[in-house]
């Protein structure tokens, strides 16, 4: 997609609060136990490489990530450091993986014995890093009973094109009060743990719900995903042992300013109708930047004040009804501060009836990002 570098909208990411959230959660880690910046999903819409190089720079010494590409993309980028990819990947892809030396995820025996042939095919410089995946409870992708996870290390084992990394699980309710539901899980996991003839070097459970809550869990090695951000795993159900510093800010500017009497519609459907007179601002943000058509009613920051979107969120613009008349080019703010206001994802969130990741990853490639430095 081509990005809209010629119009008044941007995402600003600042490197340092990424930078400040890792640091602080290395301090409460043990030394031994590595951290992985979770950065798939294009960096959960922050920029998936300039958030690999701030994390390297904080500590991380691994990456995770969803899809073989996103792993290919850094190795790309020049990034050396071990890389995991979290989703099933094709075992067609098995050498491909292993030639970049990038770890897949296996919840079967049946995608081993696929990707065998494949290694097998001519000349393998490398062997293939895995991680065993346990479904302790999520119902997603892994091994779900010892007997099948035993068999899987034996035939593993066997076979020297295989080299077993790690050994792994995500919690379903982690960031939740109630603790009922993980710990069958914690105990679930344990319990496939002893199914191994030998420990892997990684053992990982712990995302970042997992860790700021549960941190007797972690194992070796955290996943370090939406707390990298600044953005807190539980919305606001639960606090986390440190402040967390968001570091997404969504910013434009008013492109035109109008205003209309009292009965006059605006946008589409002629579902908003000015109650009165009133000074209404366009600005050139839309759902195909990712602000969608279901924030019609919230609102954006303008000169310190909240200001309401009304009528439906087009493609490309939205209409907000101002305090006053404000002059063209005067800058709105829809996630982060403004005249000591401030929007968070999660009011927006909260709002769309979502959770934060998902807004933050539908902001699309349109939205250029600008990136602050970190401090020495």
């Amino acid at each position: 997609m081509v990005s809209g570098l010629h119009r008044p909208t941007q995402l600003v990411i600042d490197r340092q609060a990424i930078k400040a959230n890792i640091q602080q959660e290395l301090k409460t880690l043990p030394q031994a136990t590595a951290l992985w910046a979770v950065v798939k999903a294009n960096g959960y819409g922050h920029g998936m490489v300039e958030v690999a190089t701030t994390a390297k720079h904080a500590g991380a010494t691994g990456f995770c990530v969803a899809i073989l590409d996103e792993a290919l993309g850094l190795r790309q980028a020049g990034f050396t450091e071990p890389i995991l990819v979290l989703g099933i990947t094709s075992p067609a892809y098995a050498k491909l993986a292993a030639a970049a030396h990038i770890s897949l995820s296996v919840g079967s025996q049946d995608w081993l014995a696929a990707a065998l042939p494949v290694l097998q095919a001519g000349q393998l410089t490398a062997s293939l890093a895995i991680h065993f995946a346990v479904d302790s409870g999520m119902g997603r992708i892994g091994f779900r009973d010892a007997p099948a996870l035993q068999q899987a290390d034996t035939f593993l084992r066997q076979h020297a094109e295989f080299n077993l990394e790690g050994l792994f699980t995500h919690f379903a309710t982690a960031d939740e009060q109630d603790t009922t539901y993980f710990k069958q899980q914690v105990a679930s996991f344990q319990q496939m743990r002893q199914a191994l003839a030998v420990e892997p070097r990684y053992v990982h459970v712990s995302n970042s719900a997992t860790s700021l809550w549960h941190a007797a869990c972690n194992g070796n090695m955290i996943r370090f995903g939406v707390a990298l951000y600044g953005l807190n795993p539980s919305g606001a159900a639960l606090q986390p042992p440190y402040p967390l510093q968001p570091a997404l800010s969504f910013e434009s500017e008013l492109v035109f300013v109008k205003q209309i009497q009292a009965g006059a519609a605006v946008s589409y459907g002629a579902t908003y109708h000015a109650k009165q007179t009133e000074w209404v601002g366009t600005l050139p943000v839309g759902y195909a930047d990712g602000w969608q058509r279901r924030l019609q009613g919230f609102h954006v920051l303008v000169a310190g004040q909240y200001c309401e979107i009304i009528g439906r969120i087009c493609m490309d613009q939205l209409m907000i009804r101002l305090p006053k008349q404000l002059p063209v080019g005067t800058k709105a703010t829809l996630v982060g501060e403004n005249g000591g206001q401030t929007i968070s994802l999660q009011d927006v969130a909260a709002y769309a009836q979502t959770i934060h990741y998902e807004i933050a990853c539908n902001l699309t490639e349109r939205v250029p990002r600008i990136y602050l430095p970190e401090k020495a």
